[in-house]
């Protein structure tokens, strides 16, 4: 891939922010460069000060545990921040065009749209994996960037490997793999493919399986070029101060993480043998992430009743190829257990309903 082709001009040439921190690394006594309040805030003494603007510990740590160099990530806030300078940085508004494929995580979408890039589709098969022969006859001279979310939001499985590799061979943009979930699931990540080729981008999320989706803290794995691009152009203190040091604190407790990613995988496996079992329940879509997808009969109805039983799903049914299907998001023992009750309730009211008409 040649980053320069497809590197937007004015980005080109864009003179990145110089920070206080960028001026100066290291240790000192005295700080008078920032114009930070020196006395203090009324929360603590300890973040009256910027925060680090490259994040080099928490750099450093995401880099022991993902076996990628440090020179290799980049930390956005959330995924979506990733998102949007990945627009920002190689997709010309008015002009350029990206590829999605739907049924898929909807914000590629939105950000496409904030950004003014063309947005072509190539859903899924029936099966929800990749169409590569639609996607490569939608790929022209000013497709930039191609999303695919695998495992995927919101079917839950995962694409074939050898179709990814097939568009990594012959693509000469980017291929953006939105790995969210990939830590509830059977396939291995990307991210050990960073060093084949230089036009992957891997996304991964605190979010999901690290339990931290009110810190808003995302990561995209490239190659040197790629990353040193959005750090060029992302706000220069995009992750705050106390997002670093519990992210940092968290990332001291892989062990506990992981313990909890196989409770999550073992309650999705028996909420799925459950629900299988329910007249009420067509079909469960083989899932590698922390959720299920399910085909409902009468999937509003069941939806609007569990609204009312105090249980909130998502409500598939306008997506494509996900129509009467509800997204259930593995729970706790508790939980998943009022939602299944709630089902037997809502079949024993069908019942009755149908034995009185």
């Amino acid at each position: 891939m040649d980053l320069n082709k497809i590197t937007r001009e004015n980005i080109k040439k864009l003179k990145a922010y110089s920070s206080a921190r960028d001026e100066f690394q290291g240790k000192a006594e005295v700080y008078l460069d920032a114009n930070e309040n020196s006395l203090g805030s009324p929360l603590t003494k300890w973040y009256n000060r910027y925060p680090d603007p490259h994040q080099v510990a928490l750099k450093e740590a995401i880099s022991a545990i993902k076996q990628v160099p440090a020179s290799q990530i980049f930390i956005g806030h959330g995924s979506d921040e990733c998102i949007d300078l990945l627009y920002r940085s190689f997709c010309e508004p008015g002009k350029s065009n990206v590829i999605v494929c739907p049924p898929t995580y909807g914000m590629y979408e939105v950000s496409a749209g904030i950004n003014d890039i063309e947005m072509r589709e190539a859903p899924l098969t029936r099966a929800f994996q990749l169409d590569v022969e639609k996607i490569e006859s939608l790929v022209d001279d000013d497709t930039r960037i191609i999303w695919i979310c695998s495992p995927n939001n919101p079917t839950g499985n995962s694409m074939k490997y050898s179709d990814v590799e097939l568009l990594l061979n012959n693509f000469g943009g980017l291929v953006v793999v939105d790995e969210a979930y990939i830590n509830f699931s059977r396939q291995r990540s990307l991210t050990g493919e960073l060093k084949d080729y230089d036009n992957l981008v891997v996304m991964q999320t605190f979010s999901k399986a690290w339990g931290l989706a009110g810190l808003r803290l995302g990561m995209a794995f490239a190659s040197e070029g790629i990353v040193s691009i959005l750090d060029k152009v992302k706000p220069p203190y995009n992750i705050n101060q106390p997002t670093q040091e519990l992210a940092l604190k968290a990332l001291q407790e892989v062990g506990q993480v992981n313990d909890m990613i196989q409770e999550i995988v073992a309650m999705r496996d028996e909420l799925v043998d459950v629900l299988e079992q329910m007249p009420l329940i067509e079909k469960v879509y083989p899932s590698d992430a922390n959720f299920i997808l399910a085909k409902v009969r009468n999937a509003t109805d069941v939806y609007h009743f569990l609204v009312k039983q105090g249980i909130i799903v998502r409500n598939r049914s306008n997506v494509q190829w996900a129509g009467d299907c509800l997204r259930i998001t593995v729970g706790t023992e508790t939980e998943n257990t009022r939602l299944v009750d709630a089902f037997i309730a809502f079949m024993k009211q069908f019942k009755t309903a149908s034995h009185s008409n």
